[in-house]
């Protein structure tokens, strides 16, 4: 992700979460010396997707994954996770967790391909509505 993709990633954000990351709050996340993001784009140059994730030592947070609308359903999300998976590795996270609205079943189920597994909950995470996040690790 570079900062040219910023407007189209955070209109995909608002299309899809009610409680959105800003402009500025990618801006400042992707000069971390310790984030990565990546986008996927259609074959036209346009964001068809993005995800990222914070390194901890060996530990990586996937923090975003968001596909827009009209590209949903075509292998996006499954992708770009599995490159961030692969880059993450590169940076030596050996573990990797999220959080999935629990009834995010498109999401969870990708998870689960890609190897996650669930493994906790918290409590009122999300807002807007208000519901539990599943925490899903994979080792």
């Amino acid at each position: 992700m570079e900062a040219k993709d910023l407007k189209q990633v955070t209109a995909i954000e608002r299309e899809t979460f009610s409680v959105p990351w800003s402009e500025k709050a990618f801006a400042d996340s992707m000069d971390l010396p310790y984030t990565l993001y990546l986008v996927a784009e259609t074959p036209e140059g346009r964001i068809a997707g993005y995800c990222g994730l914070y390194q901890v030592f060996s530990e990586g947070e996937i923090t975003n994954v968001a596909v827009a609308f009209a590209q949903r359903r075509q292998g996006v999300a499954g992708t770009m996770l599995t490159r961030l998976l692969e880059q993450g590795k590169q940076m030596g996270i050996e573990s990797f967790f999220l959080e999935v609205r629990q009834s995010n079943l498109a999401a969870r189920r990708l998870y689960e391909k890609l190897g996650f597994s669930g493994n906790g909950t918290r409590k009122n995470f999300y807002e807007k509505p208000r519901e539990d996040a599943v925490i899903m690790w994979k080792h």
